[in-house]
């Protein structure tokens, strides 16, 4: 049985490394898959790789707005869903396009199966809502796949260790396709409403420029500060397992973005690759926090305990003896974070905290960051130019990210992108 590990071993084992290298996986996002002929549509593309030769496994995301439908549906039963539950209506949603799929691939005179993330062999741990990938179990995969059929996997789920149906969170059809990519030894390509990976949102930004090729490093910041491309999880795993990615158009037959190992791309003058936002955090901001060792990590580790992904941090000079505490983290994550910090203010003797859900996020990306100096004090300029005030800064190597007031977001995308452009020409060879 072929088993891949993501959390123990930085190789794919046993017969996926020996699998054959014509394997493909397409993944299809929501709106690629929106209607019954764009099913049809996306059944041609499977058999058209399956006519050249390859092994084709397909990986569907749910109908259009199928899964907000899903949750307006529990929301309309209950205030709080029970997370298993939870978890069983939503993985509903992509095994109707994947078993609509497999349908119109017959009626196309191939043969084809349609599979769960169970049946695929696809195995998380316990968190409902959020699960992670532990391990993909591809003996099913191969077996069928050994039969000539095209193999169709509903994305965005798995089965727990404790044998439980579990969903992977937004975009998690992404992880399922580079997981099986990686577990079977084959290229996966992603198919998108958009032509590739852009300098910035083409919907914001009206000039942004298609990158040809971008690094795991760099897609991997840009998928973590808000670039809906593809999920920041998947990113990870390809670039654990060195998956080979192409982000491509569901619509067209154009190239798109290849990313690729940062070797092999020429970074002299390429300083940026492109420019993200994210509305999708809030800012909590613990008041008067008692200046001495050990408060920090109760906070922050009372939060890590309930799952709560915290991302930009800062904390002020002390002064009297005490200091504030703000930092950033999903809005979807207030609920579970509101009785932690309430509970844990007035146990650490802090004078309460307040919540900020109207902030953006503002990032800055690039490989070519890390030798080019003055990066981080163009993008400031380019913001204060713009009228724009920063509230938190946070930097890596390859990324300078700024929180906004949302309302300025796009202004601020746009200020940003305009200051870089030059590089982005360059990086795109325009």
């Amino acid at each position: 049985m072929t088993t891949v590990s993501y959390e123990a071993v930085p190789a794919v084992e046993g017969d996926a490394a020996a699998a054959p290298g014509n394997t493909l996986v397409m993944k299809f996002g929501g709106t690629s898959v929106g209607d019954t002929q764009k099913i049809k549509d996306v059944a041609r593309r499977l058999v058209t790789a399956r006519e050249a030769g390859q092994r084709v496994v397909g990986v569907l995301s749910a109908m259009g707005d199928t899964t907000d439908d899903l949750i307006r549906l529990a929301n309309a039963i209950s205030p709080q869903p029970h997370p298993r539950e939870y978890d069983m209506l939503l993985s509903v949603g992509e095994r109707i396009s994947n078993a609509l799929c497999a349908m119109a691939i017959r009626d196309l005179g191939h043969e084809a199966v349609s599979l769960t993330g169970s049946q695929a062999g696809i195995v998380t741990d316990t968190f409902h809502g959020k699960a992670k990938i532990v391990e993909v179990r591809a003996r099913r995969l191969h077996a069928e796949l050994d039969r000539d059929q095209i193999v169709l996997v509903a994305g965005f789920q798995g089965v727990s260790t404790e044998l439980e149906v579990t969903t992977l969170g937004r975009g998690g059809s992404d992880a399922t396709a580079v997981a099986l990519a990686s577990a079977l030894g084959g290229a996966c390509e992603i198919y998108t409403d958009v032509e590739g990976v852009f300098t910035a949102d083409p919907r914001l930004v009206a000039d942004a420029l298609k990158l040809g090729k971008i690094s795991y490093e760099e897609m991997l910041e840009m998928a973590a500060t808000g670039a809906r491309v593809m999920m920041a999880r998947s990113i990870e795993i390809a670039r654990r397992y060195g998956v080979p990615l192409h982000v491509r158009s569901a619509f067209g037959d154009g190239e798109g973005t290849w990313i690729v190992k940062e070797e092999n791309l020429v970074l002299e003058k390429a300083i940026i690759s492109g420019v993200t936002h994210d509305t999708s955090e809030a800012k909590a901001t613990v008041l008067a926090v008692p200046d001495r060792p050990g408060v920090a990590a109760r906070i922050f580790r009372a939060l890590a305990d309930a799952g709560v992904n915290i991302d930009m941090i800062v904390q002020n000079v002390s002064a009297k003896g005490a200091t504030d505490i703000s930092f950033t983290l999903p809005k979807t994550d207030l609920p579970a974070t509101e009785p932690i910090l309430e509970v844990l203010a007035s146990e650490i003797g802090a004078k309460g905290v307040i919540y900020d859900p109207d902030v953006a996020k503002v990032s800055l990306i690039g490989a070519g960051m890390k030798s080019h100096p003055g990066v981080a004090a163009d993008m400031f300029e380019a913001l204060g130019d713009a009228g724009i005030n920063i509230e938190i800064i946070s930097t890596s190597s390859i990324r300078v990210s700024c929180v906004v007031r949302a309302a300025e977001v796009e202004r601020a995308v746009q200020a940003v992108h305009d200051r870089f452009r030059g590089y982005a020409e360059e990086r795109v060879g325009a």
